[in-house]
């Protein structure tokens, strides 16, 4: 159980920084490489940037998750 949430960990932490990274700061980002960079006057933010942000908080729970099951089976499991 404890190497599944390690992988899982590891898995999640990968995406998190590619996520971080296409996400498109004052100057710009990666995410204006694959069309992010277009964004509508009228929502203020571009689809694709409000469903890249709904990816990362999906990811970042994930992340949140394994992290608090892997301290709770290290503590229970006296390892």
């Amino acid at each position: 159980m404890i190497l599944l949430f390690t992988v899982l960990l590891v898995l999640s932490s990968a995406i998190m920084i590619l996520l971080v990274l296409l996400h498109k700061g004052r100057g710009g980002g990666l995410s204006d490489m694959f069309g992010g960079g277009v964004s509508s006057s009228l929502g203020g933010s571009s689809v694709a940037e409000r469903n890249l942000d709904r990816f990362t908080v999906g990811v970042g729970v994930i992340w949140f998750a394994c992290i608090i099951a892997l301290g709770l089976l290290k503590a229970y499991s006296g390892n």
